[in-house]
């Protein structure tokens, strides 16, 4: 979608948003490099002259946000953007960085991954800032993905994100377009696999498209002639589960605190999930109330969600067959 942005001539301001740095601190060197491509002659017109005048007073809220860096190309024009005020002073910068996109013909994107670490007071200045362009109808618009847990971070952000926002579920693929993932590959290079080798792919990787893309990978490189067999596959599965607890597994365990991995080690035992918390608790033999803050957590670091009230569950697939593999002894 970002490319496709690109290729309309739009200005795409790409950003992941990172746990331990701010909104403001990683949005505004974005906006000013997309501000001087709006402005390709370097000649500044009236509208992107205010929009960087705009940045350069938002960036008096570096009192506020010690990572907030940003060249002062212009000097600020007193009123604009610089109350202290991250709410009033985003909306403000926002609506000028529309109204220079307008004059341009064109529209400015904000496309940010992992959304779901921006702190709920900051994500309510950025649903303010858009909801600001969009009443006055300028071309800014943003495409976001985060974990699962973010529909309700934007809902209590600000009530309105739900029709502000249109938000779609990136999930496990379908049967069908899993097999597909694998066959399809395959046979463009006249190879070919056997359905009893898709049937325990799809059984090993739950549709997630990583997976499916590991299980090819180690599916291809074991098997020594058409057709890929089930056989090949049993032992694919265990170089490749090996490579994932070394890396994709591991990264996120290593996070963890070991009051978080005796959590998790606890749910995996009740099985894949979700699970309700207090089953959880049980299992630790403890109240609910004092794990609370370690399930908290583990979804401040995206490592569950709550697809329910009450309910929770793993954001990786599998991982509860890793954590008996790292930890065997509940």
């Amino acid at each position: 979608m970002r490319d496709a942005a690109e290729r309309e001539g739009m200005a795409v301001v790409a950003i992941e948003a990172p746990e331990n740095r701010s909104l403001p601190g990683i949005l505004v060197p974005a906006l000013r490099a997309a501000l001087l491509r709006l402005d390709r002659l370097k000649q500044a017109s009236a509208g992107v002259k205010r929009a960087l005048q705009a940045l350069a007073g938002f960036a008096k809220l570096k009192v506020k946000y010690d990572d907030l860096e940003v060249a002062l190309d212009f000097e600020p024009e007193p009123g604009l953007a610089d109350s202290g005020d991250l709410e009033a002073d985003l909306a403000d910068l926002i609506v000028a960085v529309g109204e220079a996109a307008q004059e341009r013909k064109t529209a400015v994107v904000l496309v940010i991954d992992e959304l779901q670490y921006v702190p709920e007071e900051q994500l309510a200045a950025l649903i303010s800032a858009l909801h600001r362009a969009s009443q006055r109808q300028l071309p800014v618009t943003m495409l976001a993905a985060g974990l699962p847990q973010l529909l309700g971070q934007m809902g209590r952000a600000k009530s309105y994100a739900e029709r502000l926002f249109e938000f779609i579920a990136v999930g496990p693929l379908d049967d069908e377009a899993a097999r597909d993932a694998i066959r399809l590959p395959i046979a463009r290079e006249k190879e070919s696999i056997e359905n009893a080798a898709l049937d325990a792919i799809l059984a090993q990787t739950q549709g997630y498209p990583y997976f499916l893309q590991e299980w090819g990978k180690h599916g291809w490189d074991v098997a020594d002639a058409s057709p890929i067999t089930a056989a090949d596959i049993a032992v694919a599965t265990k170089s490749a589960l090996a490579e994932l607890d070394a890396s994709f597994f591991r990264v996120r365990f290593d996070r963890l605190t070991p009051a978080e991995k005796r959590y998790l080690r606890a749910m995996a035992s009740l099985g894949p999930g979700p699970h309700r918390s207090g089953d959880v608790a049980e299992a630790m033999g403890v109240k609910v109330s004092s794990v609370a803050p370690t399930r908290n957590s583990l979804i401040a670091k995206g490592m569950l969600y709550s697809p329910a009230h009450g309910d929770t569950a793993f954001t990786v697939p599998l991982f509860d067959t890793y954590m008996k593999r790292v930890m065997p002894e509940a």
